[in-house]
């Protein structure tokens, strides 16, 4: 059986996109290294289950080397401990809106057991994918995908083997090495899940295509900005604890941005926890 999944940036979607229209392109910043991070991370559980479910066997090529990305991701990093710290503050953030007068007591009480669950499955894991590096032929294709054209048939024939078995084998096999990657995805998902929900989405016009807010001293962890693809743009964002600065631009024929500059209404959701 194929991975219990979200559809498609269906996690990079949620809590804003009920406000706004579907027929539109979303882009977001991060304001700060650590969702940097956490926004690369998702973007490759995205890829991971795309390219996993597919039946043809150069999908999952794409699916076991990002998967191999994912665990270099882990190597690196204490993500873990990242995304249990942020879960932490938001719990804490939460939990202090039990006596607010406007909040939903139901909605609260479901989330504050929702991010207690998936704390508690990410902290109660040893070292994260350590089944696939106890794993001795995982590890050896490991370092042959780490090379261009190492893993053809003419260096690892067990892998060409591995890609000839039928669909389903080939899934079973592929569920097992990525389960042991879902607590990390579904700390992953709730903790950007809970910061995009906090950012309101307000419509505004970048006139002669750049937009500029001050801010006073106020900072933001995210930024998500929605556009029309049909006015055949693209947003350069940046921000610091003065200003947002969104800045609006063309591809020309070799692709190179070029400034726009005719006004350019958008909707923008700054984020914040």
């Amino acid at each position: 059986m194929p991975p219990t999944i979200l559809p498609p940036h269906a996690s990079r979607d949620a809590g804003c996109l009920s406000k706004v229209q579907i027929r539109v392109v979303l882009y977001e910043y991060p304001c700060n290294e650590r969702v940097r991070a956490l926004l690369r991370v998702e973007h490759l559980f995205n890829r991971l289950f795309f390219f996993a479910e597919g039946e043809d066997p150069r999908y999952q090529q794409v699916a076991v080397a990002t998967l191999f990305d994912v665990l270099d991701i882990c190597d690196r990093t204490d993500l873990r401990g990242s995304i249990l710290q942020d879960l932490e503050r938001q719990r804490v953030t939460l939990a202090a809106l039990r006596q607010h007068p406007g909040v939903n007591p139901e909605a609260l009480e479901n989330m504050l057991g929702e991010i207690q669950a998936v704390s508690g499955d990410l902290g109660a894991q040893g070292r994260i994918g350590q089944v696939l590096r106890d794993n001795e032929w995982l590890a050896s294709l490991r370092g042959r995908v780490a090379v261009p054209g190492g893993s053809s048939q003419v260096d690892m024939p067990s892998y060409f083997a591995w890609q000839l078995k039928p669909y389903d084998d080939r899934m079973r096999d592929l569920q097992q090495w990525i389960n042991p990657f879902m607590p990390l995805f579904r700390s992953l998902s709730l903790s950007l899940r809970l910061l995009r929900d906090a950012g309101d989405v307000v419509d505004v016009e970048a006139r002669q295509g750049a937009y500029q807010e001050m801010l006073g001293g106020k900072t933001f962890q995210l930024l998500r900005a929605w556009v029309d693809p049909a006015l055949g743009v693209f947003p350069e964002m940046s921000a610091n604890k003065y200003v947002i600065w969104v800045r609006f631009a063309s591809p020309d024929y070799d692709l190179k941005p070029q400034a726009v500059t005719r006004d350019i209404p958008f909707k923008l959701a700054r984020c914040n926890v």
